[in-house]
């Protein structure tokens, strides 16, 4: 039943967050509100099952025992607004404007976890912080999994997290309604959020499975769901066609005993053709527009991955230069240590060994992926001590348990 109530937390809380906090309209009051529901599931479900519907369930719960908490703490006019909020919830529009306004937003944007990406994308928080709040609420991560996106420690991440969520709370802008017309300018922060989702369910954090399918999906609806919406912005097109193109190598990523399998020794065989085919349609229609941005070029990076019958077929020039593109417009250590991974394939360890040199070690010395990149390329280059003590950072950073197994053959293999 553990294992049950954590895999409906996984699916369903942020969801049912983003309902909640859309009757609601008050963030905190929902979070708890969702809290205290998965508190009731876990004295009630193992006496009485897992219901058909758990994430209507958790969503009902949270709304009954949030309508309780105002009847008990409010003041009466509180207690009038927050019904009549509720009453036009489920019986018609408002006449309140700003409830008008709401109306209008949740017509266009239906989408309750969308809806809640555009919401929190506030201009009174910084970059960083809209996005991290989106990840918490809408994704329901840990701050652990959010300070790994971000290649910053957990506690700086959790004192973004609580200054970002008071600040919209002291601004009594919790649950601004950005008019139609601001969509497009939080439309960043959204694409941002829905990647480093994807991100976490591609290689989860930590536990016990490389992937997280559950992310890796919402991830992947929300972008649908987002094209939809704004069909000429050429960035979502761009993000979905990414996502498409990088699941598409999910069956090959594990061996039958679950055992990663690194890109360059997948059998390409298993792909995804038909995902691949629609990354392939939507990076045309993005070059057809003209107006490269970050998403695009690193879905055609993932293009030219999928058009290689085999790793030693694959355009690594073709793909060098598009990281320089890429940098040029996002100038990040993790863009600088993925060229680097590609120069090596193209000129061997000890040119990429040298880009990675030429990167700011303060920025990524806690980032996993740069320790076992370059524990890899020192292997290859004979660099054994050198290679054995990267291996050593990297299996300490990791917490992951498929690939810190991962990690571990490597070293042996040494």
């Amino acid at each position: 039943m553990t294992d049950g109530l954590d895999e409906v937390f996984r699916r369903e809380a942020g969801r049912c967050t983003a309902t909640v906090i859309r009757v609601l309209g008050d963030i905190d009051l929902a979070e708890d509100a969702v809290a205290e529901a998965f508190a009731i599931a876990a004295e009630q479900w193992p006496k009485t099952g897992i219901p058909p519907n758990p994430g209507g369930w958790i969503t009902t719960t949270a709304r009954n025992r949030a309508i309780d908490r105002l009847r008990r703490e409010s003041t009466r006019s509180d207690r009038h607004l927050a019904a009549h909020r509720l009453h036009t919830d489920t019986m018609g529009p408002a006449r309140n404007p700003d409830l008008d306004r709401l109306d209008d937003f949740v017509e266009v944007v239906a989408d309750d976890q969308l809806r809640l990406m555009f919401l929190c994308a506030h201009p009174s928080l910084a970059a960083d912080a809209q996005v991290a709040l989106v990840l918490r609420l809408v994704a329901g991560l840990e701050t652990s999994e959010i300070a790994r996106a971000f290649v910053v420690a957990e506690p700086t991440m959790a004192q973004r997290i609580v200054r970002a969520k008071r600040k919209l709370h002291d601004n009594h802008a919790s649950y601004r309604i950005p008019r139609l017309g601001e969509l497009p300018d939080r439309l960043h922060t959204v694409l941002a959020a829905i990647y480093l989702i994807y991100t976490e369910g591609h290689t989860a954090t930590s536990g016990q499975s490389l992937t997280r399918s559950d992310l890796s999906t919402e991830a992947i609806r929300l972008g649908r769901t987002l094209v939809e919406l704004m069909p000429d912005e050429p960035e979502a097109v761009g993000l979905l066609a990414l996502m498409l193109l990088t699941e598409s190598r999910r069956p090959a990523r594990s061996s039958t005993d679950g055992t990663v399998v690194r890109l360059a020794d997948q059998d390409r065989s298993r792909w995804d053709q038909a995902l691949i085919a629609q990354g392939h349609q939507l990076v045309r229609a993005c070059l057809r527009r003209n107006r490269p941005g970050p998403f695009q070029i690193q879905a055609a990076i993932a293009a030219v991955h999928a058009d290689a019958p085999s790793a030693k077929t694959t355009d690594w020039s073709q793909i060098i230069a598009l990281y320089d593109q890429l940098y040029a417009l996002r100038p990040h250590a993790v863009i600088a240590l993925n060229r680097s991974v590609a120069v090596a394939e193209l000129h061997g360890p000890d040119e990429g060994l040298a880009a990675l040199a030429r990167i700011d070690i303060a920025t990524l010395d806690n980032y996993q992926p740069y320790h076992a990149a370059r524990a890899d390329l020192l292997a290859r280059a004979g660099r054994r001590d050198e290679a054995l003590a990267a291996y050593d950072r990297a299996i300490e950073l990791t917490a992951n348990a498929v690939e810190r197994d991962f990690l571990m053959l490597q070293r042996a293999a040494l």
